[in-house]
């Protein structure tokens, strides 16, 4: 059984030109939503997937319907073929019922996660390139070495807790979190 899908962005645009693809491609059942792509709770597809059985085939008009991103796009395609359930794109003519179809889904796949080992690899350069400036990532540290050993003879004078956090102008957590890592 074909299940299609449809969405628009803004209730000004219109699902007409979506429903008549999916009709003409004989979709037996038809979920929208009038919701933006990035959005990640849309009812219409939720309820969709949920109709979905082996062997059906979910349609959509085009891809940009369906995924918020070609890493949610792959992800949502996957997960439809280890349940049986196959794929339609009309506008790509994109379908993973067919070997074809299978063939072009993966090269997105590859492409999307050489896309983000080249994210990766750039982040790394821009860390190590960071560091041989001498700059140091991670959380600033909110007391000196000094002031952690001040706030700990404090503490085992039997000084409140309060006073010492006012003093020092932290909250007690980040106090309870430099005196138990003092400790180790």
């Amino acid at each position: 059984m074909y299940i299609g899908y449809a969405r628009v962005s803004t209730d000004d645009q219109n699902l007409d030109l979506q429903r008549d693809a999916l009709e003409k491609a004989n979709c037996e059942q038809i979920y929208a939503d009038q919701v933006s792509g990035t959005k990640a709770r849309r009812p219409g597809l939720e309820t969709a997937l949920s109709h979905l059985r082996s062997g059906d085939t979910l349609v959509v008009w085009r891809l940009d319907r369906l995924g918020r991103s070609l890493r949610h796009l792959i992800d949502t395609v996957t997960d439809l073929q280890e349940k049986g359930i196959g794929f339609k794109s009309l506008t790509e003519n994109i379908d993973t019922t067919t070997s074809g179809g299978k063939l072009v889904f993966h090269i997105f796949g590859a492409l999307a996660e050489f896309e983000r080992e080249i994210i990766r690899e750039r982040t790394q350069a821009g860390l190590q390139a960071a560091r041989a400036r001498g700059r140091q990532g991670g959380p600033k540290y909110k007391l000196t070495k000094r002031q952690v050993e001040i706030a700990r003879q404090l503490w085992a004078s039997k000084t409140p807790v309060g006073e010492i956090c006012q003093t020092l102008g932290i909250s007690r957590a980040t106090f309870y979190r430099y005196v138990k890592a003092a400790q180790r």
